[in-house]
């Protein structure tokens, strides 16, 4: 029997590589992006460790070249839901009896097979089928993906060997169990290191999932499905289930055995799962935990002392890369009147040499959106700010979706501070900037804190202490990541645990030990070594 306390080292965060012309990785790479881009393969859904055909098709194609398909995948009905419920309660009591150090070496083994191995795969899968640029495919998955998998680990030798006090006549421990039941894991298309951790970090902490991938990140979301196969981990512990969230929501939410969803994905649908999690409280047989990240109405705050080319650097990076479709990007800005003409040319020079087009073509910046849905959602913002008497169009504003959904980056111009692209989350390439006088700062600040529902992401750009400090009071509440003089987005695993309140979720800080305490639940036992033998205490006596 093993009976050693292991502590795993704190690790590094993995290494990005640049993909600059020469270098190794970029051939490497290059040539994975020529296999799959000329190769259909078929997915299955995983259930118990095996492949189920249903016949029931969909397919997965590029966002940049929409009438070019990179998989066939089988789609989940009812039946397959319960298969995969069933088969994750069946695997439950050998994965959760399993010591903890045998699950980390699964999760372990996983991170190496990703940096090496299955490094190019999943880079060049999230480039084709999600539109990624090199770059924003490497943070993304493999690095952000291979940090989850070491740090959690890290983070889990540190909670399982934290205990209570005991003293000469007790011993008091903490057993960190596994819930009762399984968790329901919505992982959302921006980004597959989160598809990963949403379903890796409750299983590291003994519990079993079911997956539901998102439609439009089927294939990356597969090939890390047969890497945690090849890592070992045991049949019926993590079950893919691509299809229909409503189909497999109608099964999961109506079992008894569910026990925490895990989810990244809007709002509404969040706020959805919790009402039905609610009206069915009665079937459950545990309090289901309920941890979400969902939207984000993310911004920049100028001071009047903040250098207009950081800033403008900061807003371009910040709300154009990946199109503007993470979480964390930003999507308003409030500039002071002085600094605001500087600033747009700063980005108007910059935009000249950004191109868009085939994430295939290494020259590209920006690429596409994501499907036709979100397509035509950011270009009816687009299309109302050009006929807004309070707004206009500073930059870009033209779109196409005869081959691939691309959508310029546009920055609109809110001449009223509460106008709707500058309140609603949009998750494209558009940021809007609401130009205020230099002496309402302060009076802006609230502006920026009252605007929007949500609190995930924010930035302060300054050189005034004075006006960061103040930044940081005001906005306390209004972003869960906050940075300063820095674009809000970027968050790395055991450096910035990432998340937000108001409408953008529980802040359960993913990247964080705060995210594992979530998938436990503690049983503290005591032992006396000398019971007491008799009823009566001192202030009984006469």
């Amino acid at each position: 029997m093993n009976n050693a306390n292991y502590v795993f080292r704190e690790p590094l965060n993995e290494p990005v590589y640049s993909y600059a012309p020469g270098t190794p990785e970029r051939k490497l790479l290059q040539e994975e992006l020529d296999r799959q881009y000329n190769k259909v393969i078929e997915i299955c859904p995983i259930i118990g460790g095996k492949e189920i055909k249903t016949g029931d098709m969909g397919q997965v194609v590029m966002p940049t070249e929409h009438s070019h398909v990179l998989a066939k995948y089988h789609k989940v009905g009812e039946k397959e839901v319960q298969m995969a419920i069933d088969a994750a309660m069946a695997a439950k009591k050998d994965w959760e009896d399993m010591p903890w150090i045998q699950r980390a070496s699964i999760m372990m083994k996983a991170g190496e097979l990703l940096a090496t191995k299955y490094r190019y795969i999943l880079n060049a899968s999230c480039m084709l089928g999600q539109g990624k640029s090199p770059m924003q495919a490497e943070i993304d998955c493999p690095c952000e993906a291979i940090d989850f998998l070491r740090f959690n680990t890290y983070f889990a030798s540190q909670l399982y060997g934290q205990q209570p006090i005991s003293d000469h006549a007790t011993l008091n421990r903490n057993e960190y169990r596994g819930m009762e039941g399984f968790v329901y894991a919505i992982t959302p298309f921006n980004f597959t290191s989160i598809a990963l951790n949403l379903n890796v970090a409750p299983a590291l902490m003994g519990n079993v999932t079911i997956w539901k991938p998102s439609t439009t990140a089927i294939l990356s979301n597969y090939y890390l499905m047969k890497l945690l196969q090849e890592a070992g981990l045991p049949d019926g512990v993590i079950n893919f289930l691509p299809g229909s969230g409503s189909v497999i929501s109608s099964v999961a939410f109506k079992s008894p055995h569910l026990a925490g969803i895990h989810f990244t994905g809007s709002t509404s649908t969040f706020k959805s799962f919790w009402k039905l999690i609610g009206e069915n409280i009665d079937i459950y047989n545990t309090y289901p935990k309920i941890v979400g990240e969902t939207g984000g109405k993310d911004f920049i705050f100028a001071h009047k002392t903040a250098p207009a080319r950081e800033l403008a650097v900061a807003i371009l990076r910040g709300a154009f890369e990946y199109q503007g479709q993470k979480c964390s990007a930003a999507s308003r800005a409030y500039v002071p009147k002085s600094l605001w003409e500087p600033t747009l040319n700063h980005i108007k020079e910059m935009m000249k040499t950004v191109k868009m087009g085939d994430v295939r073509d290494f020259s590209n910046f920006v690429n596409a959106v994501i499907d036709e849905k979100s397509f035509d959602n950011i270009a009816g913002y687009i299309d109302r700010a050009k006929a807004s008497n309070d707004a206009e169009i500073a930059l870009g504003g033209h779109y196409d979706k005869t081959v691939g959904y691309f959508i310029e980056p546009t920055i609109i111009v809110a001449k009223t501070p509460k106008y709707e692209s500058i309140c609603e989350e949009i998750f494209g390439p558009v940021i809007t900037i609401y130009v205020y006088e230099d002496d309402k700062f302060e009076e802006t600040l609230h502006l920026c804190d009252e605007t929007s529902p949500y609190a995930l992401t924010g930035s302060i750009f300054s050189q005034d202490r004075y006006a960061i400090e103040k930044a940081e009071q005001i906005l306390r509440h209004t972003a869960g990541n906050f940075y300063i003089n820095d674009k809000p987005t970027g968050a790395v695993v055991g450096c910035q645990p990432f998340g937000g309140a108001r409408a953008s979720g529980t802040n359960d800080k993913a990247g964080s030990i705060l995210n594992l305490v979530r998938w436990i639940s503690a049983r503290c036992i005591k032992e006396t070594y000398s019971p007491a033998t008799d009823y009566g205490y001192p202030f009984l006596a006469k």
